[in-house]
């Protein structure tokens, strides 16, 4: 064997060409990812990573459980914040006048309102997503308030997993959600 070849085998450099990836066309308008009290600023780095790959717009609904201030950002990774423009609620009412533009859950011009919880009797696989839908999550020990998933339990949409688990990561799962509504998008 040459020795460039068995340097590279030896070091683990073995490399085998990986074909170029498609490109992603988001839909218009964009998906709504909508975070409701996050507290671990690595999984909002990492949903807000997935809304910049996907084109998808976050929205903070508050309280936070960190701060947005350019020094918490840089330390938790999230260098590529401000090509996100994320838009941040006081609270709940505050989404609900400025983000929802007043609108019922089930009426919102563009988008409807998915409410991830692992209590959902609704699939995500029976999920018919539409452009600009909003796709909400919870607090990531407690979930969504349970006033708001009995507002609307209609809305209420679940991750299939197996019996006796109790849940996935919020990062994980809003990433599960983003990409099966892309999907289910043809985007």
């Amino acid at each position: 064997m040459p020795g460039r070849a068995r340097l590279r085998r030896d070091r683990g450099l073995f490399t085998m060409p990986i074909p170029p990836m498609s490109s992603l066309v988001p839909p218009d308008p964009p998906l709504q990812v909508v975070l409701v009290a996050p507290q671990i600023p690595p999984n909002t780095g990492n949903i807000a990573r997935t809304c910049a790959v996907t084109g998808s717009r976050l929205h903070l609904v508050g309280p936070l459980g960190f701060s947005l201030d350019a020094a918490h950002l840089r330390r938790a990774g999230l260098d590529y914040w401000e090509a996100l423009d994320p838009r941040v609620y006081r609270d709940w009412s505050d989404f609900e006048a400025r983000g929802l533009d007043g609108q019922s859950a089930s009426g919102v011009p563009g988008g409807r309102l998915h409410l991830f919880t692992g209590r959902a009797a609704r699939s995500l696989r029976d999920v018919a997503f539409a452009p600009g839908d909003f796709l909400v999550f919870g607090h990531e020990q407690l979930g969504l308030p349970p006033a708001l998933l009995a507002a609307w339990p209609e809305r209420q949409v679940g991750i299939p997993m197996l019996p006796g688990q109790r849940s996935l990561n919020l990062a994980v799962a809003a990433g599960v959600a983003v990409y099966a509504a892309l999907a289910f998008l043809g985007a």
